[in-house]
């Protein structure tokens, strides 16, 4: 006996119950394949969104909060800020290239959406093991992806992350950040308004590609041409210069004032655009399935409504005003096509045609806002106790050095690959503890004098062994990634990368790390603005390591000088500024020698805001050399980063063995200073009740720590530079 067809669409048996009742009827095929798109875990958050609740959203510089395409703040001078975050994990595993691309054309698009110009594409990226050669065959295709689409459509991308681990094999996370710029009156929300308005389809035409599961109908009789069927692609083909005109089209016919309300076509396609608009407006929507542009004629109602095709956005634009909205289209070559129309009431009717046959016809609101809500069993993994028990204290370390060179590497081959220069708004680029941007006004580009500070973090070792605790020291890692560039937070977005919701333990996990991430908002006062949980990754049988990843918009009130970054002088003094730890749960250095076990180091966020704010204090005010954070890797790491950095080594004395040379603990920052300005720093950090200890001296060309480490720097440099060359790029990978 065949599966019935609400299972194959992937809706279960009480959702079908559920859609009956809605209906007061059965629905047909096109409907079905509607709800199982809208109500899809992608596109209805039914796993998570009884959790996501708990995080703190408010602030007052919030213009746009979560629920909308992108967040929004202000930032002064009637300028706004539009961030969002997304994911396209599962699309990357099986067309690498593709799925990186088409990840960053969709983000652009929440961005622009919004009114604002897109000016920096930020992407924390995971793989599978180096020395896996699938891992590395999709890793070359997503940062291939990633230039030629962001290169190409003019925005630049200026930082992310890049971590290789087995947790990721098969599934990698392709996580894409982008920020935006707006003057705050060109704001404009994604819903429809106005009876008899029009919804008018702006961009490429629609193809088969990115429909998925939905496709399953074709097989079971919707459509005749099977064999077609088999062949149709699921990952969606982007081109980034069909996206830069459309984003000129639309930013051009907010300036005219021409468009009431306006939606990218990301997730479940013209299906999510249409009810979402009109569901957020309370009205109703016709559209005529026959007027949408085809690239193929022979698609079916099912496929043109549930297509993810690229580049596309749905304007809702006033009848009178119809000629100057083709007017500007037509001026930017973006093909324009009126497919519906704004109704009173508030259903969506798909038609034939609209005076023809009514092929679907739904109420709005139950495809964009009445999913299930599901609360899953929850249950903490039952080998919890004994790997938090199972501490790394105990294992020996013979050679610190070569675990040293081991733990660090250079990440430029990736990032050198992208144009992170565009606009010539980058103050810090890639390689920074954080990436820094001028803040110009969007319309007449005058330089505000101020600056935009953005950074991404993640850490999945933390998190496996404790996601709340784990996810409150990223927040608290990605803050003093911008103190170090001279930046309070001003609002957080996230993405959510965890395993399969049907299981328990995930589901624990997953609610979890949102509490660690709500403690930690709430102490620092940073709100969340918007996210993306990315669901069922599943690596090899297993679910993936929990990898909450968070981004964090920052503001320089004054930007008045390049940020020290990691670059220190001959002579300076190194200090640590917060507490000296010598805790290595979580660590790097313990994960690679194969213990995952122990206790997290744990986290005080008042002290921590007040290391933040002196940090924050003295590169504002000048008074450092150079400032990195320590986080992966340790102390160790960032030594030995910043002896590369500079050019200059170090000489350090005061680290009592590899403990608290590796230990990952937070709230702890390396300085350098000249020696006529230590007393001040000195002082400052005294007056904020933050310890500081004196470690050595930046000077020579080894990398010295009294005890532990005595390495050539040009040897340490080597090694850090050359391990992904020669892993990717180089004829090694295979698919």
């Amino acid at each position: 006996m065949s599966e019935p067809i609400h299972r194959a669409l992937g809706l279960t048996d009480d959702e079908a119950e559920e859609i009956e009742s809605i209906l007061g009827r059965e629905p047909n095929h096109l409907e079905l394949a509607m709800y199982s798109v809208m109500w899809s875990e992608h596109c209805s958050y039914k796993s998570s969104r009884l959790h996501l609740g708990r995080l703190p959203t408010e602030g007052e510089r919030v213009l746009v909060g979560p629920g909308e395409n992108a967040g929004v703040l202000d930032v002064g001078d009637d300028i706004a800020a539009a961030i969002r975050i997304e994911s396209h994990n599962h699309p990357s595993a099986i067309e690498p290239a593709q799925g990186a691309a088409t990840g960053v054309g969709g983000i652009l698009r929440d961005i622009f959406t919004m009114g604002a110009r897109p000016i920096a594409l930020m992407d924390p990226l995971r793989f599978g093991p180096l020395d896996d050669a699938r891992s590395r065959w999709i890793a070359e295709g997503v940062v291939d992806g990633i230039s030629g689409y962001g290169n190409a459509v003019g925005v630049p991308t200026v930082g992310g992350e890049v971590v290789f681990d087995e947790t990721y094999a098969d599934n990698p996370l392709v996580n894409v950040l982008c920020l935006g710029v707006l003057p705050t009156d060109r704001l404009v929300l994604g819903q429809a308004s106005g009876v008899g308005n029009l919804a008018v389809l702006l961009g490429s035409r629609t193809g088969r590609d990115g429909i998925g599961g939905v496709s399953v109908l074709a097989s079971a009789g919707f459509s005749s041409d099977e064999e077609d069927s088999a062949k149709r692609p699921s990952v969606q083909v982007g081109d980034p210069f069909e996206e830069k005109r459309l984003i000129e089209a639309c930013l051009a016919l907010l300036d005219a004032g021409l468009v009431v309300g306006i939606q990218d076509l990301g997730g479940a396609g013209l299906t999510c655009a249409t009810s979402e608009t009109a569901s957020r407006g309370g009205v109703g929507m016709d559209v005529d399935v026959t007027a949408v542009p085809l690239r193929e004629a022979d698609l079916e109602p099912f496929e043109t409504m549930t297509s993810e095709s690229q580049e596309r956005m749905l304007a809702i634009v006033e009848p009178g005003d119809l000629a100057a909205v083709l007017e500007i289209c037509d001026r930017w070559e973006i093909l324009a096509t009126v497919v519906g129309r704004v109704t009173d009431g508030a259903s969506l009717r798909i038609l034939d045609g609209f005076d023809g046959e009514v092929l679907a016809d739904v109420p709005a609101s139950s495809l964009h806002d009445a999913a299930p809500l599901y609360d899953r069993p929850m249950v903490a993994p039952a080998d919890l106790d004994r790997r938090r028990a199972d501490s790394p204290a105990s294992i020996p370390c013979p050679d610190p050095a070569a675990d040293l060179v081991e733990l660090v590497h250079d990440t430029s081959w990736v990032w050198s690959q992208y144009d992170h220069q565009l606009f010539l708004n980058t103050v810090v680029g890639p390689g920074g503890d954080a990436t820094l941007l001028r803040l110009k006004h969007p319309v007449d580009g005058v330089d505000t004098g101020r600056g935009l500070a953005l950074s991404t973090d993640g850490n999945h070792r933390w998190c496996a062994l404790d996601p709340r605790a784990g996810t409150s020291m990223l927040v608290a890692e990605s803050m003093m990634n911008l103190a170090c560039v001279g930046a309070y937070p001003i609002a957080l977005v996230n993405c959510l990368n965890f395993g399969n919701p049907e299981h328990p333990e995930v589901m624990w996990q997953l609610s979890e790390s949102i509490d660690g991430m709500a403690e930690a908002c709430h102490a620092l006062g940073i709100p969340v603005v918007g996210g993306n949980v990315s669901l069922y990754n599943e690596s090899r049988g297993s679910d993936i390591d929990p990898t909450p990843v968070v981004g964090l918009l920052g503001l320089v009130g004054r930007l008045e000088a390049v940020p020290p970054g990691l670059d220190w002088n001959e002579g300076d003094r190194i200090v640590l500024l917060g507490p000296v730890s010598r805790q290595l749960g979580g660590s790097a250095w313990a994960a690679s020698r194969g213990h995952l076990g122990g206790e997290l180091p744990p986290l005080d966020l008042e002290l921590h805001s007040r290391v933040a704010e002196l940090v924050r204090g003295l590169v504002a005010d000048q008074l450092v050399s150079a400032v990195h954070d320590v986080s992966g890797g340790g102390l160790g790491a960032a030594l030995a980063e910043m002896s590369i950095a500079s050019g200059v080594g170090c000489s350090v004395a005061r680290v009592d063995d590899h403990a608290a040379l590796f230990s990952e603990a937070p709230s702890r920052v390396v300085a350098a200073v000249d020696a006529e300005g230590l007393a001040a720093v000195e002082h400052r950090a005294e007056a904020s009740g933050v310890p500081l200890a004196r470690l050595g001296l930046a000077t020579g060309t080894t990398i010295k720590v009294k005890g532990l480490v005595d390495v050539v720097l040009d040897d340490v440099e080597q090694a850090w530079r050359s391990r992904l060359p020669d892993a990717l790029g180089a004829g090694t990978t295979q698919g």
